[in-house]
């Protein structure tokens, strides 16, 4: 099979999508479709830039907002490439809304690691970030360097992302000083839920808001490139923002941060899980799932399909004459 270069020097080599096209129900689009839905994802933004930590740096500056959302395959990689994401993040909140476990806390680094690869594949000119699963970086820093370049040579990361205050700002200084870009996590913090007593907003009395604030600023002092604020009053998630020189970014932190993050699966209402109070959503795709797939059951059982007119192959009638002669 024809191979083609990675999409980032770190992964191995992959199939392209032309030299993947086989014999199959989906087909990779072709070169003549880019404009139409599900066009190839180089294709329908020509001429974008690759987001860089830069770039993303430069977006603050400029008070121009930041779009990060989730992805956690090749199809959802593809999405964040082709409608203009500027991060594409791939979090492990997959071990709940695609794996099934009940926590975060169960996924394993080589499953992200799997994950990744496949929204590397997808999605080329957003930087692409990835979750430190937990306990790949809290046994020492060490430990974490090791895991973190993982995830950069086998899953293709361009930055990792770890939850936790100052007690992590050794483990940020360490990778950074590695040349390995870190996003840090503050307030919210789903791998510690349950000693957090659940999800629960962060940051709301003055005590609590300055441990929040002081970790925002050991962990830019110790190098993270941006911060992801998670359920802290908006006026706070304010304030950090004003005060940092890195890019925030915000998932109930209000309208303020220099950008916004949602999971894929509460923004397309697919996750049937309970609607944290900051979730929009602006699809409903499981309304959709179901629909078509009821429709399809429904057509197979009353033999609608498929249609031998419009979805069958025809034989040639005197192949079939032959083929029938053969058997006898």
């Amino acid at each position: 099979m024809v191979k083609t270069q990675s999409l980032r020097p770190a992964l191995k080599p992959f199939p392209s999508i032309s030299a993947a096209r086989r014999w199959m129900s989906v087909r990779p689009p072709d070169a003549s479709d880019n404009n139409e839905v599900g066009a190839t994802p180089s294709l329908a933004f020509v001429g974008r830039k690759k987001v860089t930590i830069q770039h993303l740096r430069q977006m603050k500056q400029s008070e121009t907002p930041i779009a990060m959302v989730t992805a956690y395959d090749f199809p959802t990689g593809r999405a964040c490439e082709a409608s203009g994401v500027d991060i594409t993040f791939v979090g492990d909140s997959l071990a709940q809304v695609c794996l099934g476990y009940d926590s975060t806390t169960k996924l394993s680094l080589d499953e992200i690691i799997h994950h990744a690869r496949a929204v590397a594949r997808g999605s080329k000119n957003p930087f692409l970030v990835v979750d430190m699963p937990f306990g790949s970086y809290h046994v020492s820093c060490e430990d974490a360097v090791r895991n973190a370049v993982r995830l950069i040579q086998e899953g293709g990361a361009e930055c990792v992302k770890m939850e936790g205050g100052e007690e992590l700002a050794p483990t940020v200084r360490e990778l950074t000083r590695m040349g390995i870009p870190v996003m840090a996590h503050l307030g919210l913090l789903p791998q510690r839920v349950s000693s957090l007593s659940g999800y629960r907003v962060q940051g709301k009395d003055a005590a609590s808001a300055r441990a929040v604030y002081n970790s925002a600023l050991a962990l830019e002092d110790a190098g993270a490139c941006s911060i992801v604020l998670e359920a802290i009053p908006h006026l706070l998630g304010t304030h950090i923002t004003n005060k940092l020189s890195v890019p925030t970014i915000g998932i109930g932190a209000g309208p303020n941060t220099n950008g916004q993050v949602l999971v894929w699966d509460d923004l397309m209402t697919r996750w049937e899980g309970r609607k944290a109070k900051f979730v929009r959503r602006f699809a409903d795709v499981r309304k959709e799932e179901t629909k078509g797939l009821s429709e399809y059951v429904n057509a197979v059982k009353a033999r609608a399909f498929p249609d031998i007119a419009n979805e069958s192959y025809e034989m040639d009638e005197a192949e079939w004459r032959q083929f029938l002669a053969g058997l006898d």
